[in-house]
């Protein structure tokens, strides 16, 4: 019996995560979680899961949970105590999958467990790539990707011993809601057009995040920090069906690939194996009427591959700020403060490339995310 602590688990990812826990119950239970202001789903998850520990910051969920009488568990909050939930002894797995920069925290302090953390927050590898990745090789940590396109290359790469036999990485894209929209086309597409992603099912962010294509560069910037492999390694490419999630090129000329319906699970069950496959539920492969495209990264949007690339061969703070001004961006377009191309704009704009040091730590990543904030609403400001 494995002993999982999900943080985020109101989350798109912690619900499939729960999805795979059901299925199993002989194998794994949901020892701890953490959520943020979904009171009345965490409530459903406390009452079916039955932990030993509840996290969350907000007075209101705090008061929510209180409540409760039928289940007994330890409510944890603030700094302290999540140090204390990330290093309970039963705790085996720990799913990282709280959204955006508000997950850097808890996974850099998860690093330094010693278990086995199952990552879906990438926004902790492309601010923090230089910090947390020696960290966890340093506690002796694994991270297993559970994200579905370096969860791929994860398997692919298992038969892999020695990093020079690699010759080409593809990441795949689905190319979202809008692959056939040209820029200019995307200055009118509504909030509901840029949720509706044609495969997938996922939070407001990620979606956002997979109609911009920024998606796929914050995933390259990941790649390189996880397989310790320089940046041109890795092509973007794009398939609309969601089904093959990458391709490893091998220099003998061999190509392996990882094939799923799109579904989270999957890769989540691959993470949570040890010695043996996690069974659960799937829709399998229809082989006999397939149709597989590829596509060449857009034209009009290799503006943004290029800056992650600069990300990955300059390093310092320049994930933080491309990171931040996404994320200001995607915010208020949510709010409707800005047009959907405008987000583009924003990122643009606020990247500055002479914001390096080589001295990385967490106050610096603090201190420049809270700068390219400021900055990026600044250039919000600014639009016309």
């Amino acid at each position: 019996m494995k002993n999982i602590l999900i943080l985020g688990c109101t989350g798109s990812v912690g619900e499939s995560t729960l999805k795979v826990i059901e299925e199993n119950r002989d194998s794994f239970r949901l020892i701890g979680m953490s959520f943020h202001s979904n009171s009345a789903r965490a409530i459903e998850i406390i009452e079916e899961h039955a932990p030993d520990f509840v996290y969350t910051n907000i007075e209101d969920s705090k008061t929510a949970i209180k409540d409760m009488s039928k289940t007994s568990f330890e409510i944890l909050s603030g700094s302290n105590d999540l140090e204390k939930l990330l290093t309970i002894d039963n705790v085996d797995i720990i799913i990282s999958a709280i959204s955006g920069f508000a997950g850097i925290e808890a996974t850099i302090l998860a690093a330094k467990t010693g278990k086995r953390i199952l990552l879906a927050n990438k926004e902790s590898i492309v601010v923090a790539g230089d910090l947390l990745i020696p960290l966890a090789k340093e506690h002796k940590t694994q991270i297993i990707p559970i994200d579905s396109e370096h969860n791929a290359i994860h398997q692919c790469l298992l038969s892999c011993t020695d990093s020079n036999d690699i010759s080409d990485i593809v990441i795949t894209a689905s190319g979202g809601p809008f692959l056939n929209h040209s820029l200019d086309e995307l200055s009118t597409v509504s909030i509901k057009q840029a949720l509706a992603h044609p495969n997938w099912s996922m939070g407001s962010k990620i979606s956002i995040d997979s109609a911009t294509l920024v998606n796929k560069c914050l995933e390259l910037i990941e790649a390189k920090y996880l397989f310790n492999l320089d940046e041109s390694k890795f092509s973007l490419i794009v398939r609309p069906q969601s089904i093959i999630h990458s391709i490893v090129t091998f220099k003998d000329g061999s190509s392996i690939s990882q094939m799923s319906n799109p579904d989270m699970r999957v890769p989540i069950a691959n993470a949570l194996s040890f010695d043996r496959k996690v069974p659960f539920k799937f829709k399998p492969l229809d082989f006999s009427g397939m149709r597989l495209d590829f596509l060449p990264f857009p034209d009009d949007r290799i503006f943004l591959e290029e800056m992650a690339r600069t990300v990955c061969s300059d390093g310092g703070l320049l994930g933080t700020i491309f990171n931040a001004a996404n994320e200001v961006a995607v915010a208020s377009f949510l709010k409707e403060e800005i047009k959907f191309s405008d987000i583009y704009s924003v990122i643009e704009r606020t990247f500055d490339t002479k914001s390096m040091s080589n001295n990385i730590d967490l106050e610096s990543i603090y201190e420049m995310d809270k700068e390219t904030r400021i900055q990026a609403k600044k250039v919000i400001e600014s639009l016309p």
